[in-house]
């Protein structure tokens, strides 16, 4: 998975796997072995450079809701344009430390190690191919499979793109084209927002104390048709009034803990842990679209694309490769 949801126990997990395995580059020791390393993969036949191409991508998957589901994009190189410009439009505020660290990296190995995670409106320009995937990966219950797709060369989709992961990625990216011209593209997976498995799923909050009462009405249960409360063994109805679930939710509690299973929420107030779970409806993409078109950013833990995308299967090298 991406670096950074990866602790430092299951970075351990990966790094034994295999002296290959992806995480000696994204989570190196230093930026320099993470250079060294992939100079090394390269010469002794590790890593295999191709011609520049287009992917399918298709990843399958059960989602917080037990729902199996597959996912699919295209995998490809997209130019990196500041915001400003119009083409790549966020929803997350970003801190710079983590950018920081992405660009020391990105300065040292000269490579896109892993893919933003972009949606576009309208249905995907080519077809999926049919026939054995090129790769086929299973990690963490996902399965992603590619398909190279040939004969293609520059497809048109218009933008804006919305990130739905890797806005710190992205900005590294713009930034080190900053530093360097030639180094105008990165590499992204591209999702219809109309692809059937493409689902932004719910994450709950569990309030360990509430700051103020919300207005609520008691009702049997939470049939995900609107936002709820959960506390003392009962759920209550909250009106939410032309915003998010979870801008209403800020308004009645400071620090909270966030998990996308809402049994979990549930079950941590009946241990006595917290106060109260608020039982958040999902967000859709229209609403991720509304925000990033005004240039507005939603609350923290407003979105919750899953699965992540796999890294370590294609990279994206910036100028010329020894």
């Amino acid at each position: 998975p991406p670096y950074d949801v990866i602790d430092e126990p299951l970075r351990q997990e990966y790094l034994a796997r295999s002296p290959f395995n992806v995480v000696h580059l994204t989570l190196p020791e230093s930026e320099a072995a993470a250079a060294a390393a992939l100079k090394e993969w390269r010469a002794d036949g590790v890593l295999a450079l191709d011609e520049p191409a287009i992917w399918w991508v298709a990843q399958d998957y059960v989602g917080p809701d037990g729902v199996a589901r597959t996912r699919e994009g295209i995998a490809g190189s997209v130019e990196a344009t500041p915001y400003t410009a119009g083409n790549v439009l966020p929803h997350e505020r970003t801190h710079a430390g983590p950018k920081e660290g992405r660009l020391r990296l990105l300065r040292e190995v000269r490579t896109q190690l892993e893919p933003i995670f972009l949606l576009y409106d309208a249905d995907p320009p080519v077809e999926r191919p049919t026939g054995a995937p090129d790769l086929d990966v299973e990690d963490g219950g996902v399965r992603t499979r590619l398909w190279k797709i040939t004969g293609v060369g520059e497809l048109q989709i218009d933008t804006p793109f919305l990130i739905a992961d890797g806005h710190h990625r992205y900005e590294t990216a713009v930034a080190f084209r900053e530093e360097d011209p030639t180094a105008t593209h990165t590499y992204a997976i591209l999702v219809s927002s109309r692809s059937a498995g493409l689902e932004i799923f719910p994450t709950h909050r569990i309030v360990p104390a509430l700051t103020e009462e919300p207005p609520a009405e008691e009702t049997d249960g939470w049939d995900q048709s609107g936002l709820a409360l959960y506390r003392n063994r009962t759920y209550y109805r909250v009106p939410v009034i032309d915003e998010l679930d979870v801008q209403t939710v800020e308004r009645y509690c400071g620090k909270v803990g966030y998990t996308p299973y809402a049994q979990e929420a549930i079950a941590a107030v009946d241990r006595g842990e917290a106060e109260a779970a608020f039982l958040v409806r999902p967000t859709t993409v229209e609403q991720v679209a509304t925000f990033a078109h005004r240039g507005d950013v939603m609350p923290q833990k407003s979105t919750f694309f899953y699965p992540k995308l796999t890294s370590g299967l294609l990279f994206h090298p910036i100028g010329d490769v020894e």
